[in-house]
């Protein structure tokens, strides 16, 4: 897992190209969940905050240009 700071010194196309496989990831553990095959449920919230993180950096860097 990547924090904020980390993810600041990415370029932008990186940034989106990461956003995707994490909500690609996010859509996987949902399918699991609704066949009841999801093995840890933790990991909803750690990919939910991921993306948080990542769409907060695209808008700063959106923001500051």
């Amino acid at each position: 897992m990547s924090k904020a700071a980390e993810l600041r010194g990415q370029p932008r196309d990186e940034l989106e190209k990461q956003l995707l496989e994490l909500l690609k990831e996010q859509f996987n553990l949902r399918m699991q969940k609704g066949s009841g095959q999801l093995s840890r449920p933790s990991q909803f919230k750690a990919v939910r905050r991921e993306i948080a993180r990542v769409k907060t950096v695209l808008a700063e860097q959106a923001a500051s240009q």
